[in-house]
């Protein structure tokens, strides 16, 4: 198989952790790359979910909830609670 060179520009932080945690597996940058092409061709998508929100905390019905609570505060309405220490 014919070889060809692929550039990409991308954070130089970024690049620096991937190249050290390629290196404390096994492997090199290039390989990874290469890993996560033939997934991509060989899954036909992405082999890793893509979303706007990716934390539910950030929901519309919790951000909602969130809302009405912090309102309750303002308005007064707020309750206060002992902090309990759990052990195990």
């Amino acid at each position: 198989m014919s070889q060809t060179t692929f550039s990409i520009r991308m954070d130089a932080d970024i690049k620096r952790q991937l190249d050290d945690f390629c290196a404390r597996v096994g492997m090199n940058t290039s390989v990874a790359v290469n890993m996560f092409a033939r997934a991509v061709l060989r899954e036909n998508r992405l082999p890793f979910d893509v979303t706007a929100e990716s934390d539910p905390f950030f929901c519309d019905s919790n951000l909602a909830h969130l809302r009405r609570g912090i309102a309750a505060l303002n308005a007064g309405n707020g309750v206060e609670h002992d902090i309990i220490e759990v052990s195990e």
